[in-house]
């Protein structure tokens, strides 16, 4: 078990230490010239009864974004044709929801189903489940569950009230007990304290399981949001953060989420040497068109990485 004093030790090390710490942990357990490739599809957006303050499609929050209707599975699996054509190896289905309606879960199954088939990763993001909905996902071959705790469990009051820190909690071991992996992590420049990251990955790495996925988010600061004028966390501040995050779960990927769009390429590279090992992709890497001006493939061919393969099941 983690306590709070040791990861601050860690975080406030200096800052080539911790990289060094960092770098050698991730060489133990992965191939440093490696990141896996995820892919993202909204599958329904937009009019989410939850008040969390970052988010554009909550309810609460005029951000002119309207809601939509769950998208049809055929349209899902079209897109996540075109995703692992294009080289991701892992498919983030997620929906704007508080739970899942029992109406939903035929659908949300055969998307499942039908991304598995094409021999993607799977991973859902919907919002609290009961046991009959984590039971079915499971039996439809689900690979990942995604639900984010956000932040310290101090914080966390500060940003969303519609549902406890002790909810997501609840959910995450439901899913762990399923026998779903388990990805979680949580968002940072939302106006926290440094001592509140850390207490996020306290948390994190003192589950009876570390995640197996572990999603560093940087907030996108959205007009309309109570978050909108928040200030930007450092960019050193955020390395320490992912460097943290991969000594205290080894074995985890750690993924650089939201808001690479507003990372320098040198942010990001000082990102992969801290441990990070897994981004999301958009419709624009490797396509057909024009694979060697995409963004994410100029910096891999930069950095010397290559694409993980996908992992055996």
């Amino acid at each position: 078990m983690w306590t709070l004093e040791e990861a601050q030790a860690l975080h406030d090390a200096p800052f080539n230490d911790l990289l060094f710490q960092a770098q050698t942990v991730h060489r133990q357990n992965f191939d440093p010239n490696k990141v896996q490739l995820s892919q993202l599809l909204s599958i329904k957006t937009g009019g989410c009864p939850e008040d969390c303050g970052y988010c554009s499609q909550s309810a609460h929050h005029e951000t002119g974004l309207k809601a939509s209707k769950l998208m049809e599975v055929r349209r899902v699996i079209a897109e996540a044709t075109k995703a692992r054509d294009a080289g991701a190896t892992r498919y983030c289905m997620g929906a704007a929801w508080r739970n899942p309606k029992a109406r939903d879960m035929d659908a949300v199954v055969a998307m499942v189903e039908g991304v598995k088939a094409l021999g993607m990763e799977t991973c859902m993001t919907l919002g609290m489940l009961d046991l009959e909905q984590t039971a079915r996902l499971k039996q439809a071959g689900l690979d990942y569950y995604n639900h984010n705790i956000d932040t310290s469990e101090r914080y966390y009051s500060e940003i969303i009230s519609t549902r406890s820190f002790a909810d997501r909690l609840e959910t995450l071991e439901q899913v762990r007990q399923s026998g779903i992996k388990v990805c979680c992590g949580g968002i940072v420049g939302m106006g926290e304290e440094p001592v509140d990251r850390i207490d996020m990955l306290v948390t994190l790495a003192n589950l009876p399981e570390h995640p197996q996925s572990v999603p560093i988010n940087m907030l996108i600061p959205i007009a309309g949001t109570p978050l909108a004028e928040a200030r930007p966390i450092e960019p050193i501040e955020f390395v320490r953060v992912i460097a943290l995050a991969r000594i205290m779960m080894p074995k985890s990927h750690v993924r650089l989420s939201a808001g690479r769009t507003a990372m320098t390429d040198e942010m990001q590279a000082l990102c992969f040497f801290a441990g990070a090992n897994s981004i999301f992709v958009g419709d624009t890497l490797l396509t057909a068109d024009n694979p060697g001006e995409d963004k994410d493939s100029l910096l891999f061919r930069r950095l010397g990485i290559e694409p993980m393969e996908r992992e055996a099941q």
